[in-house]
């Protein structure tokens, strides 16, 4: 069922959490990796922020990242930009 609540152990930089939610276990590991390898580049360019500050600058480019998408999205599905195949 897809609003079966799931119990994920993840291990985000350096502790570890359990998570709970409705989507797969592909869908969590998939995430930790992502957020893992995206924490490693910027501590590797920050090495001297806080490891809290480098999870803050880690939210703040993710939110950023989602409020692109979101809008190019909307940008694609605005009635302006739909094109007719058939009986154009």
């Amino acid at each position: 069922m897809a609003d079966e609540k799931r119990r994920y152990r993840a291990r985000l930089g350096d502790r570890d959490f359990t998570i709970v939610g409705n989507s797969s276990v592909e869908h969590m590991a998939a995430v930790t990796k992502k957020l893992n390898d995206e924490l490693d580049q910027i501590q590797k360019l920050a090495p001297k922020l806080s490891r809290q500050d480098q999870a803050l600058l880690l939210a703040f480019n993710s939110i950023s990242d989602q409020l692109k998408i979101q809008d190019e999205l909307e940008e694609l599905t605005a009635p302006d930009n739909v094109n007719l195949i058939d009986g154009e």
